[in-house]
């Protein structure tokens, strides 16, 4: 299995305001442009200890914007050119429908009956027009299944949650717990996982 090392983007103003963004195409801040800068800084470290290229890996993100602009910079904080890698849909965020923009408190008070649902299981209910974690899975596993080599990976809060159960390392309740921090590298090699900032 070839090692992959997942960033999430940068910060928002919508994650800085708790606000569900999804498919939605928004930029990252000042600060998430440091976060995107500084996982290259710490993906930098950390390869170095390995003793391994940077150019010897692939670069993959997400299509939406602020996935790649996470990957410009740290690929910038690499010593590489902005541009050289790949984008791929199967990375994207998961599609909150009629909820992206929503804050937690909005989505309740517009359908309580599909928020309570989602809420007793939010592995498996999607929001109105949109989907769920499990929906994204088969995209998840596919694209682990295509890799050739050890790959840098940017992409989202869903695409981290559902890579670690598409890798076995998380059941989907572990995987829903927790956040997925902006800024560190999560190693994903040899079986098992390590968070590093």
């Amino acid at each position: 299995m070839p090692t992959i090392y997942f960033i999430r983007h940068g910060e928002t103003d919508w994650n800085a305001t708790g606000r569900f963004q999804g498919t939605q195409d928004i930029p990252l801040n000042a600060k998430g442009r440091g976060q995107a800068t500084a996982a290259g800084g710490v993906l930098g470290r950390l390869l170095e200890k390995d003793g391994i290229p940077p150019a010897s890996l692939a670069y993959v993100a997400s299509p939406l914007g602020r996935a790649q602009v996470t990957m410009q910079l740290l690929r910038g904080a690499l010593g590489m050119p902005a541009e050289g890698y790949a984008t791929d849909d199967r990375l994207r965020e998961i599609t909150y429908g009629a909820w992206e923009g929503f804050t937690l408190a909005q989505m309740q008070a517009s359908d309580p009956d599909v928020y309570a649902a989602r809420h007793a299981d939010r592995w498996a209910v999607a929001p109105l027009r949109g989907e769920s974690y499990g929906d994204r899975l088969p995209f998840i596993r596919d694209w682990v299944a295509s890799l050739t080599g050890d790959t840098v990976a940017v992409g989202h809060v869903g695409t981290c949650r559902t890579l670690f159960v598409a890798l076995g390392l998380k059941t989907p309740a572990d995987a829903l717990d927790g956040s997925i921090r902006q800024g560190a590298v999560y190693a994903f090699r040899d079986g098992g996982f390590d968070i590093v900032s």
